[in-house]
């Protein structure tokens, strides 16, 4: 049985992390030893825990910030783990625990190494020589990379300006389970959700679901509120997350005079039953790699108004309602839905009797076939090496 060994930085509520522990869950046991190995404090860390036949380990240093002493202390970690565990594969999700996890693959002689782009930890708002060390660091530790899988095209076309690749990459997008989301809703149970989002019957509901953090650009959201709810006086507004802004948007809001607008309602798990009461969808993310959320409001028939950053426009095709606007333009993204509103389409739930049109590239079980495929194949692949090399020995 082969050991296959996932590396993520930290179980947080978020794309990457969901990707990593759909995989581990859905990959068969029969096959392969299953191990995870993350940093410890995650909000998901009792999820990976639950997951029957997976062994969650976590490393005392592996973590977000980057910090020099912390980092070296991760990566001996892994080495250690690696060298305790000889996996056949290692496969990384997000950028830190992407670099320290391939270097301790690759130190540890473990002969297959994965990444999975989510998106690159090169972003906006990083002075030129953070950028330029970033790149170069994940130049140099593609040479040691077996494969890379992206979750979007635009990632791929990035890391081929940058250098970082031009072969042994594969795109696989990321995946949901549509059927929550498809399902039809019953109206007393939405009026209950959005009674307990600030809205009744007459209102319109727009919301959003986001870790309050940089990338979010939460304060865009806020300020698509109150932009809307000047000239909306029906409008209602709802964000589902939580983070390390959060006191920043509460004071936006008391700011905004939006305290009887705008409501804050903490991560919560009933996400299908959560969009279900909205009447539209916003994204105000000044990066991303392909994020699931906007399949799961495309899932669910919500219009959609998002930034275009990473793969969103690859999520947005063939979406029949919704607009994709520059990073930052919070006067777009609030004349779309004004203007939504005015025309009348998609008030009281009428998106939501339009749901069900998710492409099966964005299915969930669809995205675990081609990982182990892909799996399969490179075992493969290694097997053929090692009989070539048995068999030039033996000559």
């Amino acid at each position: 049985m082969e050991t296959v060994c996932h590396v993520i930085t930290k179980l947080e509520l978020g794309g990457a992390q969901e990707i990593a522990l759909h995989l581990v869950s859905h990959l068969d046991p029969a096959k392969y030893r299953l191990v995870l190995a993350t940093g410890p404090g995650g909000l998901l860390d009792e999820d990976a825990k639950a997951i029957r036949g997976l062994d969650v380990i976590l490393l005392s240093w592996l973590g977000r910030p980057v910090h020099l002493f912390g980092d070296v202390a991760a990566l001996v970690e892994l080495i250690f783990l690696f060298r305790r565990l000889r996996p056949t594969i290692v496969h990384t999700h997000s950028s830190k625990a992407g670099i320290l996890g391939r270097w301790a693959a690759w130190f540890a002689g473990v002969p297959i190494i994965l990444h999975t782009i989510h998106g690159f930890g090169i972003t906006p708002g990083q002075s030129p020589a953070v950028r330029w060390l970033f790149t170069r660091l994940e130049r140099i530790t593609g040479w040691i990379t077996t494969y890379w899988i992206a979750v979007a095209q635009a990632d791929i076309d990035r890391g081929r300006r940058w250098g970082l690749f031009e072969k042994n990459v594969s795109l696989i997008r990321p995946g949901i389970d549509p059927g929550p989301f498809e399902l039809p809703f019953d109206e007393r149970d939405r009026a209950a959700m959005r009674c307990e989002f600030g809205a009744g019957s007459d209102h319109w509901l727009i919301g959003t679901v986001a870790c309050l953090k940089p990338q979010k650009a939460p304060e865009h959201f806020m300020a698509v509120a109150k932009n809307v709810c000047d000239r909306l006086p029906q409008a209602r507004f709802v964000l589902i997350g939580d983070g390390e802004l959060r006191q920043s948007v509460e004071s936006l809001i008391v700011r905004y005079r939006l305290e009887d607008r705008v409501r804050l309602a903490g991560w919560r798990r009933d996400i299908p039953a959560s969009m279900k009461a909205m009447d539209a969808f916003v994204l105000t993310s000044r990066w991303e790699g392909l994020p699931r959320v906007i399949l799961e409001a495309r899932a669910t028939g919500l219009p959609i108004a998002a930034t275009n950053v990473g793969g969103v426009r690859e999520a947005m095709e063939t979406h029949r309602s919704g607009i994709v606007v520059d990073d930052g333009d919070v006067a777009a993204l609030s004349a779309f839905l004004v203007q939504l509103y005015r025309e009348g389409r998609e008030s009281r739930g009428h998106a939501l009797k339009r749901a069900g049109s998710l492409p099966l590239e964005f299915h969930i079980d669809h995205m675990v076939y081609q990982y182990q495929t892909l799996y399969a194949e490179l075992l493969e692949a290694r097997r053929d090496d090692m009989q070539s090399q048995a068999l030039g020995l033996s000559r």
